[in-house]
C-alpha cells in the first residue's frame, strides 16, 4: 500500500474558493460522467441539500456534484450556482425538457469566524464548480470550506484552534481510495498512531491542550444547548464499483476515522456527515474498500489539523510547538 494524491483517484474533479476576510469558502466535487454515492449521517446538527437522493431506496442512481460549504444553512445556497455551471456544460439528468444536474451539499457552521454575514451562495458555488471543471486547484489547508473551520469549542470561540480541509489517499495494486475531510469539530483531535492530542481545546491562556471529554465531565452546568457552531464533513472516494447500497455501508465504516481522531464526536452539537462515492469499475471487496476508508479518512483529519495556519486570532497546530 502507497500514499497517492487524492487528485489521482480520477473521475473527479475537484474546485475551491475562499473568502479569507470574512473566513468562509466552499470546495465542490464533480463527477462529469456521474458518481455513484451513498451517505452516513451520524451527528444530531446536520445542514444538508438533496441527502435524500443518497438513500438506496430512491431512485437517483448517481449524482454530478457534492459541495461542502460553510455558512450553516445559509450556505445551501451555493448548490443552484454549482447546478447552473453544470447545466450550461451540459451535464445533469435528462428529464426530456431540461438537464437536472443532481447535487448533493452538506455545510459547516463557520458563522462565529470573520464575518457572519457573508455566506457561501450561489455565485461562490458557481465560481467552485467553474474551477474544478477547468482548472481544478484543491488544497489542503485553510481553504475552500476549510477557510473558517475549528475544533475545540466546548468553552466557546475564545479556546478552539483553527483546523482546516484535508486530503488522504492511498493505492493497493489498481485499487484506489482516498478522502476530503473538512474538521470543525467540538471535540479535540488526536494522533491515530500515537493516540496523542494534537488539537482542541486550550487552556485559558491558550498555551497548552486540555481535554474537551473532561471539560465536559467537571462542568456539570453546561448549557445543554452547548456550542452548537460544529460539524466535520467528508467526502470517500474510490475507483471500485460499487452501488448506492454499498457506498452507504462504505460511509458507515468509514465513520470510524471519525470516531479514530475525534474526542467526542458524533455529539448532538456535531453534524457529522460521510458521502461515499465510486467513480471507477475496479472490482474490490466491500469491506477492505470500507476499512481504508476509515484510515483515509482518519489520515485526511490529521491534514487537515497540520496544514491550517493560524487566522482570526486562532492558533494552529504549528503554533504549539
Amino acid at each position: 500500500m502507497k500514499r497517492i494524491p487524492v487528485t489521482s483517484i480520477g473521475g473527479i474533479r475537484i474546485g475551491q474558493i475562499e473568502d479569507p476576510a470574512a473566513g468562509t469558502g466552499c470546495t465542490v466535487l464533480i463527477g462529469e460522467a456521474g458518481m455513484r454515492a451513498g451517505l452516513d449521517v451520524r451527528g444530531g446538527g446536520p445542514a444538508s441539500r438533496e441527502s435524500q437522493l443518497l438513500d438506496p431506496l430512491m431512485a437517483a442512481g448517481s449524482i454530478h456534484g457534492i459541495v461542502l460549504a460553510g455558512g450553516s444553512a445559509y450556505g445551501l445556497n451555493a448548490a443552484g450556482g454549482v447546478m447552473r455551471c453544470l447545466e450550461e456544460r451540459g451535464i445533469g439528468y435528462d428529464t426530456g425538457y431540461a438537464l437536472v444536474p443532481l447535487v448533493a451539499q452538506a455545510d459547516i457552521y463557520d458563522l462565529s469566524v470573520g464575518d457572519p454575514s457573508v455566506r457561501p451562495d450561489e455565485a461562490m458555488g458557481y465560481e467552485a464548480a467553474k474551477r474544478a471543471m477547468e482548472a481544478p486547484n484543491y488544497r489542503d489547508g485553510n481553504y475552500g470550506v476549510g477557510c473558517g473551520a475549528t475544533v475545540g469549542k466546548i468553552a466557546g470561540m475564545g479556546t478552539c484552534m483553527k483546523a482546516g480541509i484535508g486530503s488522504f489517499a492511498v493505492e493497493i495494486g489498481e485499487l484506489r481510495v482516498g478522502a476530503v475531510a473538512v474538521v470543525n469539530a467540538l471535540g479535540d483531535i488526536f494522533d491515530q498512531e500515537s493516540g496523542r492530542q494534537i488539537a482542541g481545546l486550550l487552556t485559558e491562556d491558550r498555551s497548552a491542550l486540555r481535554s474537551t471529554s473532561e471539560y465536559m465531565k467537571t462542568h456539570a452546568r453546561i448549557d445543554e444547548n452547548k456550542f452548537t457552531g460544529n460539524t466535520t464533513l467528508a467526502v470517500v472516494m474510490t475507483n471500485a464499483r460499487f452501488e448506492k447500497a454499498q457506498l452507504c455501508k462504505i460511509a458507515g465504516m468509514a465513520h470510524d476515522g471519525f470516531a479514530r481522531s475525534i474526542r467526542p464526536v458524533h455529539t448532538s452539537a456535531d453534524g457529522d456527515s460521510i458521502f461515499a462515492v465510486s467513480v471507477g469499475e475496479v472490482t474490490a471487496d466491500r469491506d477492505l474498500v470500507g476499512i481504508l476508508a476509515a484510515e483515509v479518512v482518519s489520515g485526511a483529519i490529521m491534514t487537515a489539523v497540520e496544514t491550517a495556519e493560524s487566522a482570526f486570532g486562532f492558533k494552529a497546530y504549528r503554533d504549539l510547538g
